[in-house]
């Protein structure tokens, strides 16, 4: 039976997650949100947590007050994430958070030897290199949660990473396919946050409206598959169907398909090697009949042609036009720029910002910082 610690607990993935771990018994030691007092609360006292981490320091009180009666141990801020991360009695580190708060705390587990099940992209986007090159030194084991990633680790197993010709990487297309931007000018937070096939959290919606979701999983990719840019290519499944597949040096394509359920990928990482039965709806073809493949429009969606261009750049560039992205999708849902200018603002990042280097997380925080700048700088904050 395995034990686990859990941050980001109450957002989407976390509380799907943590459905997982209700249905095999998984232990969980530790969990951690970033503002939702009584949905944390409520998950500590139903796993009997031994720690919880609120990220508001401003809720750090409250949350103590709420176990007072508990004996579970409260912590706060960045410290207390790390601190959750570097439990060495934990199986798995499970990191679910959004954002590029996700680094430091998967950097925590790494250093401590602790495997990690991985769906924060922000982590690989912005330190992939770093990332990668520790995990690799202390022989941690990183386990993707996204879908199209597991799809890929998937079709990878028992198979020659060497014999890999290119990964196809899939998308939905969002909710805009086949729209110009003409006709995304007065696109609402509504129409934006109406994905066609997935439920989840705000943020990530507003990514894969905008299809930089798609842009950050591109990343992503490179680093947890070691391969060039030029051997990934995006195919837009409109029924999210095919998670995503791997074209051998033969040709022959091994694709990992079932419905579009996050459970799925989750409790594969959570439960690796095994596979158990998983409370989803089992994959009909006659219920489909069709699926349909297209080209994604690199002209219409500047975020996931930024991302592109910032991977092949290479240095700190993936790092900045993620941090640019964070804070364009912000203020779109706080109503305060048009859809339209979250990639008008990546692209314009990568003319904008001189090269920076990534070899340290130091150096990954201050490209960081000058890509947040840039947008207040733009907005004239």
């Amino acid at each position: 039976m395995k034990t686990i610690t859990l941050i980001g607990s109450t957002g989407s993935i976390g509380k799907q997650t943590l459905d997982v771990c209700r249905k095999h018994n998984i232990t969980v030691k530790a969990l951690a949100a970033y503002g939702n007092t009584a949905l944390l609360e409520s998950q500590a006292r139903e796993f009997s947590s031994e720690c919880v981490c609120i990220y508001r320091d401003d809720r750090y009180i409250e949350m103590r007050e709420r176990l007072a009666d508990t004996g579970i141990k409260v912590l706060c801020g960045m410290e207390g994430l790390c601190e959750i991360a570097s439990d060495k009695s934990a199986d798995l580190f499970v990191n679910s958070v959004v954002g590029m708060v996700g680094l430091l705390p998967t950097l925590t587990a790494i250093e401590n030897g602790i495997d990690v099940a991985l769906a924060n992209k922000e982590t690989l986007v912005a330190g992939g290199h770093i990332v990668m090159s520790e995990a690799k030194k202390r022989g941690v084991k990183i386990y993707p949660i996204d879908s199209e990633h597991s799809a890929i680790f998937q079709c990878l197993q028992g198979n020659d990473p060497k014999q890999v010709n290119k990964i196809i990487l899939t998308a939905s297309g969002g909710p805009f396919f086949g729209m110009r931007k003409s006709e995304l000018e007065d696109v609402t937070v509504e129409q934006a946050l109406n994905h066609p096939n997935w439920s989840m959290g705000n943020k990530i919606t507003i990514d894969s409206a905008t299809l930089m979701n798609k842009g950050l999983e591109f990343i992503e990719a490179k680093w947890l598959f070691g391969v060039s840019p030029r051997n990934i290519e995006i195919v837009v499944n409109r029924e999210s169907v095919i998670h995503s597949a791997v074209e051998f040096k033969d040709f022959s394509v091994i694709a990992q398909m079932g419905v579009p359920d996050m459970k799925i990928p989750i409790q594969y990482a959570l439960l690796y090697p095994q596979r158990e039965e998983c409370d989803v709806k089992p994959l009909s073809f006659t219920d489909y009949g069709t699926l349909t493949f297209f080209k994604p429009d690199f002209e219409t969606f500047d975020c996931l042609s930024g991302c592109v261009e910032a991977i092949n750049r290479g240095g700190a560039y993936p790092c900045i036009v993620n941090a640019v992205n964070e804070e364009a999708v912000t203020l779109f849902l706080n109503r305060e720029i048009p859809f339209l200018r979250i990639g008008e603002l990546v692209r314009k990042s990568l003319d904008s910002l001189p090269e920076m280097p990534s070899e340290t997380y130091e150096d990954i925080k201050r490209a960081e910082m000058a890509a947040r700048n840039f947008v207040y700088n733009e907005m004239n904050f």
